[in-house]
């Protein structure tokens, strides 16, 4: 049972309250911290302890930073202590994706060719969680490169809801921690799924911003016009609260948007009566698993319980083609980010990123010109699909997860990679609309399913209410797995 020091003579057994801590949301354990009932300290203690005794079997850690963020932790309750609370994330322990800058801390990006990269300055997103009061726990694995395969010299995080099985590629370290209780919130980068992906398949909440929402400085490209940066969290409330402190202008991204910031979380309580969900049947359930299908249609059901109206739309018919355009998209951008380092030092990479820098650098600009065409055609259609309604619904995924092996994960790209597989997150990705990823149950195996929301550029704070009102009519996001 965690205790709670009360003085250096004694502890006491902790209050319900303070029992399961670690699956307690940002949203519960503020209070609790500002009022002093809560120590940093304590709170950090106890996390780092539960890394020391579940991320070896887990690996979602590649770096743990434990000095670091018990110095945080003291200096966080130090400050509070004098009245200078700075907000929900003050003292609250979290962990960034391992393609973030941090200054005096190796990055590696999931490649060998970095294994030895220390910034010397911080990722923005990093600079405004220190500014918030986070304390930084370390940096989480991810595939190489932040596609689909890992650098063979690295870890694989695994599913904390069942060994072997998939934990959702890039950012699958963050999916990992966040399920299994081992950081309050992470960050994770979307470029065609991948912070809804591990949201969807280690059952959390994952929120991929508007374009240019949050700034990119100092986090490693996979695919620039692509690329996102945003949370993972246990609750729709916590990722807003997350996505407020990363959010804003940089003079350090020329593509971030002038647009202040709006108070994230200004939808929370309010409800949906009125809101206009577009639901496109076939798109949402033709090809998925039934129980999957099933458990997203309930979940829209319940929104239309509280108020929500559903109205039938169409997906552009472009859809399937525009799939098609987005690796070499990727490809062709990745092996741009890539140039110092590919094909110079080509043998340091992994199988599947080599091979997907290869076919980047083999795309002539009549193919990558195609392309984008193709994209912003999907575009276009994207935008007529959703003219009458506030948010478009669906899975976040077109799988849950599934068994994989190291030797799969190791190698290069599979002869059986399916774009259409990304068809309900590279849309989102392509025109860079925000969505936000909510757990709706488990599937006819017992592993997580997840209901996506879609909205308008900017309409964060509605996608943030909207999860919140899902939230508070089921209980999904209070599953967690068995460890």
């Amino acid at each position: 049972m965690y205790t709670r020091r009360i003085s250096s003579q004694y502890e006491i057994p902790e209050p319900v309250i303070f029992q399961n801590m670690h699956y307690k949301t940002i949203s519960e354990l503020a209070p609790l911290i500002e009022s002093g009932e809560l120590s940093p300290v304590d709170l950090t203690q106890s996390i780092l302890d539960r890394i020391e005794k579940l991320d070896g079997s887990l690996r979602s850690f590649a770096t743990v930073t434990a000095d670091h963020a018990l110095a945080q932790a003291k200096n966080a309750e130090s400050e509070i202590s004098k009245g200078k609370y700075r907000g929900k994330l003050h003292g609250i322990p979290i962990a960034v994706k391992d393609l973030c800058n941090t200054i005096g801390i190796r990055t590696m990006g999931g490649s060998a060719v970095f294994a030895d990269n220390i910034p010397d300055h911080d990722a923005t997103v990093v600079t405004k969680l220190n500014e918030a009061g986070a304390v930084s726990l370390g940096k989480l694995n991810m595939t190489e490169g932040a596609m689909g395969g890992y650098n063979p010299a690295l870890k694989v995080p695994e599913n904390p809801w069942r060994e072997s099985y998939w934990a959702g590629a890039s950012s699958s370290g963050s999916g990992s921690a966040t399920a299994a209780g081992l950081a309050f919130g992470t960050l994770g980068s979307d470029t065609g799924g991948s912070i809804r992906f591990p949201a969807a398949v280690c059952g959390t909440v994952g929120l991929k911003p508007t374009w240019g929402r949050v700034s990119r400085y100092g986090v490693m490209d996979l695919a620039e016009s692509l690329d996102h940066v945003g949370p993972l969290t246990r609750s729709a409330a916590d990722a807003g609260i997350m996505l407020q402190a990363i959010s804003g202008s940089d003079p350090s991204d020329p593509t971030t948007l002038p647009h202040d910031v709006p108070d994230m979380l200004s939808e929370i309580g309010k409800g949906v009566k009125g809101l206009k969900i577009g639901w496109d049947e076939d798109y949402a359930t033709s090809g998925m698993e039934p129980s999957f299908a099933k458990a997203v249609e309930a979940g829209v059901k319940v929104m239309e319980s509280l108020g929500a109206e559903i109205v039938e739309v169409k997906m552009p018919e472009i859809m399937r083609e525009a799939m098609a355009a987005w690796p070499i998209i990727c490809s062709t951008e990745a092996a741009a980010a890539h140039a110092e380092t590919y094909p110079s030092r080509a043998d340091e990479y992994g199988p599947f990123f080599r091979q997907w820098l290869e076919n980047g650098n083999a795309h002539s600009a009549t193919e990558y010109a195609n392309a984008n065409s193709l994209r912003l055609a999907m575009n276009g259609g994207l935008r007529k699909t959703m003219r009458n309604i506030d948010v478009l619904s669906g899975p976040s995924s077109a799988k849950a997860a599934y068994p994989v092996t190291p030797e799969g994960l190791y190698g290069p790209i599979p002869t059986d990679r399916v774009p259409w597989d990304s068809r309900f997150t590279v849309p989102f990705d392509f025109s860079g609309l925000p969505t936000i990823a909510l757990p709706c149950g488990l599937n006819d195996d017992g592993m997580p399913v997840s209901l996506q929301f879609s909205g308008h550029h900017l309409s964060e704070p509605m996608l943030v209410g909207a999860g919140d009102a899902f939230e508070r009519a089921t209980d999904h996001h209070n599953l967690h797995p068995p460890v």
